[in-house]
């Protein structure tokens, strides 16, 4: 009885190559090489996307769920790649998605084919190449506190400061809470003065690089030394492949820069000052020659908020804010955005540059949940060079060369162009370098109100905001502009304001527990139960409104435990917490969001049931119609 289906599905499996061949032959190869394909299955029963990952269920069950369903993908891995007849030197997992490894790295037509096959599978949602991902680029030199204009306090000639000595005064005590802040990048100097010095308060974090020739360091893969070697890029490495569209360049200490950014030793008579001079940094080594792989950067994200990653050691200090100064390759794709959604789920904010392309930005800075940071000049001008949109949170100095020296930013840095070399202060410019301002706004943040959630985070630096400068130039627009005047529909609500948002922080928070995804028609409960108010307060009232989605009736909607009844139509909804506790003589608010996705379950064609046996059937018809138009084209010409 089931001799029919298993029957299509072996010959669909040996003629498949051959078909998708006649129709690749006329495709342009071209584009990055890619080492494998990232991989999402429609299937929850084996998805590395399927085990509750958050840390409130302990450590070790979700450590122990992950293993097994890791397992489980990488079999199914395997047999999706032997059934397509696609060598492959290896499977392994891409954040929450399953990586297929070729067994060398394919581009153009051969690429081309590679995901077509895998595309065509019934039990694939989708599939994208596992690339390199270009640094953002950035501009080098070298020296104090006083030379960190954008740490200053705004006015005059500086408009653009971020106004940090007046949140430190809120911050520099010993009632603040240390909080953890990872660095996804191309790791950190950790003998430089100005992070040495840092002690303890620099964790050893872990180095990610899968593949030996992006590593660089000579160690052939993942290993628990987070250091930076060195990324550059000579002219005999573009003889090969994977190099091949990579820039010459120098060394970047990248990782190194931003890590000074946010903490260097501060308040120490030397150097330069750090924005959080309580924060520990966690360094995640991800990128090497040329960028970062999209596994190994979705890899880094994951572990650096705590989440297992299969054949690593667990994360024991998970980051509440995640630096990510990678992007500008792509539109934001479901790896992405599912490793970003469970990050945020763990409770770490993820904040991204904004894209270096001078126009509408790509991931991750497009993608959900993020905080996605544009540059300024100091006089407040959108920096030429800065992506904008309306997915930009908002902006903060980026560095600018008009003035020379005097208007790009400080921090740590090597001198070494290809090996470390001598430590120094070096002078950069780029959205990169915008990103960690906010992270370390951030941090400050959670240094005096622990709970903000990363939604809160991002809101509250929103409402702290100041206005955009109207400068003396046109005003930013789509879908490309250099340097203009930006408005909130471009670069956000504002430029970042430090003691604003730390004061922001010290109101309550709104804690709502996650919905996710339910099915139409379900009644669902609303449930701010666990949102806090700062010591010496107490919540004095709840009020829950719906933001967006079709209009719903909220019972109980003045009270921590509310409801809903959804309709039976697919749809999106969010909704809105906001919380008031009893501070005297003014009270204080404190709101939060949740999202709930009402959807009918996916389910999977694969098994050799009909859905499997009408893909067969499907895909040929389709394979030779397309070959058919081919050979018709063929004889026009």
């Amino acid at each position: 009885m089931n001799s029919l289906p298993l029957f299509f599905n072996r010959l669909a499996a040996m003629l498949l190559p051959g078909l998708l061949a006649c129709v690749s032959a006329f495709a342009q190869g071209s584009g990055e090489p890619a080492l494998g394909l990232i991989i999402g299955y429609r299937s929850a029963e084996a998805g590395t996307e399927t085990p509750d990952l958050s840390p409130r269920h302990g450590r070790a069950r979700a450590a122990a769920q992950w293993k097994a369903a890791s397992e489980l993908n990488r079999a199914r891995t395997t047999r999706l790649a032997s059934d397509l007849g696609i060598p492959m030197r290896g499977a392994s997992e891409a954040g929450n998605a399953a990586l297929l490894k070729f067994d060398r790295p394919l581009k153009g037509r051969d690429l081309e084919d590679a995901m077509r096959r895998v595309r065509l599978h019934p039990d694939v949602a989708w599939v994208e190449p596992d690339v390199l991902v270009k640094r953002l680029q950035t501009v080098p030199n070298d020296t104090r506190f006083p030379d960190q204009w954008h740490l200053q306090i705004p006015g005059g000639g500086n408009p653009a400061a971020m106004n940090l000595p007046n949140a430190w005064t809120l911050t520099t005590n010993s009632a603040v809470i240390p909080v953890v802040v990872a660095v996804v990048d191309g790791g950190v100097r950790f003998d430089h003065p100005e992070l040495a010095q840092l002690g303890a308060r620099l964790l050893p974090g872990y180095d990610l690089v899968s593949e030996v020739d992006v590593a660089n360091d000579g160690d052939g893969g993942r290993d628990a030394d987070a250091s930076d070697p060195g990324d550059w890029v000579s002219t005999a490495d573009r003889q090969k492949t994977l190099f091949a569209s990579c820039t010459v360049a120098n060394s970047s200490w990248h990782g190194t820069f931003i890590t000074g950014q946010i903490a260097a030793a501060s308040n120490n008579g030397a150097g330069v000052a750090g924005i959080d001079w309580d924060a520990r940094i966690l360094p995640v080594r991800v990128a090497g020659k040329c960028g970062a792989l999209v596994s190994d950067l979705l890899d880094g994200v994951r572990w650096a908020a705590g989440l297992p990653v299969a054949g690593v050691p667990a994360n024991t200090n998970p980051a509440r804010v995640i630096n990510l100064s990678f992007g500008g390759d792509a539109p934001c794709s479901t790896a992405y955005q599912d490793t970003i959604n469970a990050a945020t789920d763990a409770g770490a904010l993820v904040v991204v540059a904004a894209g270096n392309g001078a126009g509408a930005p790509r991931r991750p800075a497009d993608c959900q949940r993020v905080m996605a940071v544009a540059s300024v000049r100091k006089d407040g001008a959108k920096a030429d060079y800065s992506s904008f949109g309306p997915q930009v949170a908002l902006s903060a100095p980026g560095g600018s060369e008009e003035a020379g020296d005097l208007n790009l930013l400080l921090s740590t840095d090597n001198a070494g162009t290809t090996v470390p070399g001598a430590h120094r202060l070096g002078y950069k410019q780029g959205t990169s370098f915008s990103a960690p301002q906010a992270v370390g706004v951030a941090s400050l943040m959670l240094s005096v109100n622990g709970v903000l959630t990363p939604n809160a985070l991002i809101e509250r630096m929103k409402a702290g905001a100041r206005a955009h400068i109207n400068v003396g130039f046109g005003q930013c627009a789509l879908p490309t502009s250099g340097l203009c005047r930006c408005t909130t529909t471009t670069c956000g609500a504002g430029l970042l304001d430090a003691a604003a948002s730390v004061q922001l922080a010290t109101g309550p928070a709104a804690i709502i527990t996650p919905i996710g995804t339910v099915t139409p028609g379900t009644a669902i409960t609303l449930n701010g139960s666990a949102s806090v108010a700062l010591t010496g307060s107490s919540i004095a009232t709840h009020q829950w409104t719906q933001v967006s989605g079709p209009t719903v009736a909220i019972t109980n909607a003045s009270t921590a435990v509310a409801g809903a009844s959804l309709p039976s139509s697919p749809a999106t909804y969010v909704f809105r917490l906001t919380v008031t506790d009893d501070f005297l003589p003014t009270a204080r608010t404190g709101s939060d969001t949740v999202t709930v996705v009402a959807a009918y379950p996916v389910t999977s064609g694969g098994g050799g049931g009909s859905t499997s046996v009408f893909w067969g059937m499907a895909l040929w018809a389709w394979v030779l119609a397309v070959c058919w138009q081919q050979r018709r084209a063929r004889r026009k010409f």
